[in-house]
């Protein structure tokens, strides 16, 4: 991704070693230690997430792909919210094709895609 090692190190440094306890209405949790992912929570989190999506998504050509679906005379194929991302295509190959295009790319930057975790939405045309 071409991070200049500074920054590299300065966000390794500030996840190491990271810890956390989870309150519920039941009691605390003990210490465990965080070994993936961004800390919730944390100011930096939603930066770090969007910055790994726009990535992947640029390189699974996304960004100048041709699938999607038309708003406004331009395709839109994926929106991002938080830690959630919608693809959006017109049938259902041209949606397959996006998913295997953006987990391919999340496995080439250590991300993880949970197709189980997926879940595919249809309409129908509107005529009228």
């Amino acid at each position: 991704m071409r991070i200049p090692d500074h920054l590299t190190c300065l966000l390794r440094n500030l996840y190491a070693g990271q810890e956390a306890t989870v309150r519920t209405g039941h009691g605390t949790t003990g210490w465990f230690h965080i070994g993936k992912g961004v800390c919730q929570g944390c100011i930096l989190s939603p930066c770090l997430f969007n910055f790994y999506a726009e990535y992947i998504m640029r390189n699974a050509g996304l960004d100048e792909a041709q699938a999607g679906i038309k708003i406004v005379r331009r395709n839109i194929s994926n929106l991002r919210y938080a830690d959630d991302t919608t693809l959006m295509g017109e049938g259902e190959d041209e949606l397959k094709s996006l998913l295997m295009k953006v987990k391919e790319e999340s496995e080439k930057v250590g991300l993880k895609l949970i197709i189980q975790k997926t879940k595919v939405m249809a309409s129908v045309p509107i005529t009228s």
